[in-house]
């Protein structure tokens, strides 16, 4: 089984396919993400020498546990599912789709280039249109269950849609492109060239379970590395205007724009500040690459048998 060059699937199959795999990798996933994105948004040092709030993966999960209960662990789950759902679907569609506009004569000894091109055009379709729930899931991961501004996903929707205006749903969106297009684009090509170069390896045809949970876990690690400051960009402006539910975390991050962003992060935090939480960023992307390119594959093969 070859990721999507297979022609005999429908593009609806590859549609539901993409989205049982978002759904489950983030059922999964979900508390990896809420610790990640709790280091990011720190502007203290994550360090166990300095007075901060979150000093470690190990600390950040124990906290949250003793402040805030388990079910912290899956705050925002809900529009984080609508996220996966809505991303995982259009992505592995329109990919299907890009492929197949990219298949032209003499062009096989680019195909990890045609798939690098796919992939990107396909992560950032699948970003544009699911950024809003990106936006509303960090807010509510963002708060404190001990200083509660929003109370759901229709609480925070209407509040940001009363208090503050409808382009807050798109804050962060130009990082977000700028790090989804690589990224996806990383992420599909590098999937590819392990699982060919496992299959020479262990001379197998096919693309089996065990190929795609190493090719996805590695193409994830090496893709998310790449980009990682645009990510920790992206959430950081995420929560601009935010201030009031950020109580109790530490100084509060401001910033305009992804420049100032970034430029603000290095020169109050140093170079390695643009880096906090990649260590669970790492784990989390290696994970959820290989849970969703192998749930994506188990899941085409079912509906074509």
């Amino acid at each position: 089984m070859k990721l999507l060059h297979n022609t005999t699937e429908t593009d609806v199959n590859h549609a539901i396919a993409g989205a049982a795999s978002g759904c489950l990798t983030r059922f999964i996933c979900q508390p990896l993400d809420v610790i990640k994105i709790r280091l990011q948004l720190q502007v203290e040092p994550i360090s166990t020498h300095y007075n901060s709030k979150y000093r470690s993966i190990s600390q950040t999960f124990w906290l949250i546990l003793r402040e805030e209960r388990m079910s912290a662990l899956w705050k925002g789950h809900i529009p984080a599912q609508s996220l996966s759902v809505v991303y995982g679907m259009t992505q592995f569609y329109s990919y299907n789709i890009f492929i197949k506009m990219l298949q032209i004569p003499k062009t096989e000894r680019w195909k990890h280039l045609r798939e690098f091109i796919a992939g990107a055009g396909a992560g950032s379709l699948a970003i544009i249109i699911s950024f809003p729930f990106d936006t509303v899931r960090t807010r509510l991961i963002a708060q404190s269950s001990n200083n509660q501004v929003y109370n759901g996903v229709l609480h925070s929707c209407s509040s940001i849609l009363r208090q503050e205006s409808p382009r807050v749903f798109y804050f962060g969106l130009l990082p977000t492109l700028l790090q989804i297009a690589p990224h996806s684009g990383l992420q599909f090509m590098f999937y590819n060239i392990f699982t060919d170069l496992y299959k020479r390896y262990f001379n197998d045809t096919k693309t089996n379970f065990y190929n795609s949970m190493v090719s996805g876990s590695v193409a994830g690690l090496i893709s998310k590395t790449i980009i990682y400051p645009l990510d920790l960009a992206k959430k950081r402006l995420q929560i601009q205007g935010f201030q009031h539910g950020r109580k109790g975390f530490g100084k509060f991050f401001q910033c305009n724009g992804l420049l100032d962003c970034l430029t603000t992060t290095i020169r109050e935090e140093g170079l390695l500040g643009l880096f906090k939480g990649l260590v669970p960023s790492q784990m989390k992307a290696a994970a959820v690459t290989a849970l969703s390119f192998t749930m994506y594959e188990e899941v085409l093969f079912l509906l074509k048998k």
